[in-house]
């Protein structure tokens, strides 16, 4: 049978300031009629991405968007037609939303959704909208573990929420113990926290989750059964690996040069955003990262930023 050729599809994720996203139901006489989605539309010939969801929003809602920041790009096979989904992020507008088409919508939460069903492609994309902008790697062994716990309750307090323990110069005891202490000031904040690869299986199991090493995601057959798995990425064929296995994340990098890795070549945010580009899953943005760096990340289409240093 011949493959059906994708229909490009723009997608908006409106993002408010307090996290809530838009949601908005298909309106009567279009296929999935009633199922909430991500708003947006189809990509005429000749337009761009984003001018094609600045038209779609503004026919639909009567909103005027900001910058479009290219997120991940889904294929997702309907019964009526095959669809290439080019998700976008959208944290600024003008407007006050109105429904044009009769349709119903509002802003949501992962923790509350609408009533009724939600469209199959927009599922799996729900996972990925709590992910914070910051993705934090720890420095205990650096720093002193008593300093470094100092630095993680400031840090939590200015409103980190993920976290990854990554310390191969403690040893298992010592990383256990360690592992224990971050755990316990990250819940008290609602923050979320991996273990690196790098670390024995079972600390895995007590935190949120593994951040692999890209060596280690090239070995996996299949996606551990843990709420949250990341891995390392330097190259397409990773990140496309990272997909396939479904992994919730990936960091792709060095973007900028890094102290730690001097003589290691850096890709510069054209060729980041090249690598990651209709990338199907997010990705952070590592190396020489600063938060003050998130605008940029964004605009080269990654989710966020991973610090080392700069985080503490």
């Amino acid at each position: 049978m011949t493959e059906r050729t994708p229909v490009e599809v723009a997608v908006g994720v409106l993002v408010r300031s307090d996290g809530k996203f838009l949601l908005a139901s298909r309106p009567a006489g279009k296929p999935y009629a009633g199922y909430w989605e991500f708003p947006g539309g189809k990509v005429e010939p000749g337009e761009s991405v984003a001018a094609a969801l600045a038209r779609e929003l503004h026919e639909e809602l009567g909103i005027d968007i900001g910058a479009a920041h290219p997120w991940v790009t889904r294929l997702f096979d309907y019964p009526h037609a095959r669809v290439r989904l080019h998700f976008c992020r959208v944290f600024d507008w003008r407007g006050e939303a109105h429904a044009r088409e009769g349709q119903r919508f509002g802003f949501f939460s992962t923790a509350r959704l609408p009533d009724g069903p939600l469209l199959p492609a927009t599922v799996p994309v729900l996972r990925w909208v709590d992910l914070p902008g910051v993705y934090a790697l720890t420095r205990a062994a650096t720093l002193g573990i008593e300093a470094f716990l100092e630095r993680l309750d400031a840090a939590l307090a200015r409103g980190l929420r993920l976290v990854q323990l990554r310390e191969p110069m403690l040893d298992a005891s010592q990383a256990r113990r360690l592992l224990d202490e971050v755990l316990a000031r990250a819940r008290a904040h609602g923050a979320r926290v991996l273990v690196s690869g790098r670390h024995d299986a079972a600390l895995w199991e007590r935190a949120d989750g593994v951040h692999l090493t890209a060596a280690q995601l090239m070995q996996l057959e299949r996606r551990p059964v843990l709420p949250l798995v990341a891995a390392s990425t330097h190259t397409r064929g990773e990140i496309d690996r990272a997909a396939a296995l479904d992994l919730d994340f990936v960091v792709a990098g060095p973007v900028l040069p890094t102290a730690s890795h001097p003589g290691q070549p850096a890709l510069g945010w054209p060729a980041f955003a090249a690598l990651i580009d209709n990338a199907a899953l997010p990705v952070y943005a590592i190396g020489a990262m600063r938060e003050e760096l998130l605008s940029a990340a964004l605009e080269h289409g990654a989710h966020g930023v991973a610090l080392l240093s700069a985080a503490w």
